[in-house]
């Protein structure tokens, strides 16, 4: 059997008790770690879970899945994902392979950013299509997630911002090189994000547009989801620029054109203008 088992947002402390009792009985226990991060280290999982975790990255989950399949089908195999199982569409892509394989499978959900962003008071019912933002390169620079942000709150509707994650990435001359050398982790903060909002306003105002999304928009800014020391801050893009959250990782909302009273209510807790 292979287990997909959440692990949610914060310490080792958040994996259901459900998936906890898996863990400790499977034969190998994997940690899928790339496409999030816990605010604990591999370390301090092993110590609550009573058991050994091998590092799975994206090379070795996109890669070699084959690897972690392997006797899955006699054997009880665990695989941990921070959030949600189904946050990521390589963990679909590990339960299609299975199935090809004849592994049976099971999923343990868990709390993830898609859900626990509702914490800030905006009701998730009025979210439209989530989009990821990614650190720019110069010479990339994307600017697509843009109209689906900009349909969204035409429509009225809230967008989710899933801010960059760089783990385990090489340079472009190691890449080309062979060499299997990283690049230090680095995650994108709401800062960054919104300046690089504020620069696809500009370019789409040069372009003889005036885009829905401007620096007064309502923005809300997250930070360490789920963790004690979680971070809230609602205020306009131009004000996103410069709002001190701390350390990641970070998430940022772009309000829809009309807000529920409620919702308003609710932001008005984590106003910028409103905190010392």
């Amino acid at each position: 059997m292979l287990y997909l088992i959440g692990l949610g947002l914060g310490d080792a402390k958040d994996i259901t008790v459900k998936g906890l009792e898996i863990v400790r009985r499977c034969n190998r226990v994997y940690l899928e770690a790339y496409t999030s991060i816990l605010t604990v280290g591999k370390e301090a999982l092993e110590e609550f879970y009573g058991r050994k975790l091998i590092l799975a990255d994206r090379e070795e989950v996109e890669q070699e899945a084959d690897n972690i399949l392997k006797d899955a089908d006699t054997n009880e195999v665990a695989f941990l994902v921070v959030g949600d199982p189904f946050g990521a569409t390589t963990h679909s892509d590990l339960i299609l392979r299975a199935t090809k394989l004849g592994i049976p499978y099971r999923v343990i959900h868990n709390a993830s950013i898609m859900n626990a962003v509702g914490c800030c008071g905006l009701q998730l019912y009025n979210f439209g299509e989530t989009v990821s933002i990614v650190f720019w390169t110069d010479t990339w620079r994307p600017e697509s997630f843009f109209d689906k942000v900009e349909k969204n709150r035409q429509s009225g509707m809230h967008t989710l911002c899933l801010l960059d994650i760089k783990i385990k990435e090489q340079s472009l001359e190691n890449l080309i090189k062979g060499r299997k050398i990283y690049d230090p982790p680095r995650y994108m903060s709401v800062n960054q994000a919104a300046q690089q909002l504020l620069e696809i306003v500009q370019n789409r105002r040069e372009e003889g547009e005036e885009p829905a999304i401007t620096e007064d928009t309502l923005c809300v800014g997250l930070a360490r989801v789920g963790t004690e020391d979680q971070k809230i801050a609602a205020g306009t893009l131009q004000q996103m620029c410069t709002v001190d959250l701390g350390g990641p990782l970070h998430s940022l909302i772009i309000t829809g054109g009309s807000m529920h009273p409620l919702e308003k209510e609710m932001l008005s807790l984590f106003s910028i203008s409103e905190q010392p």
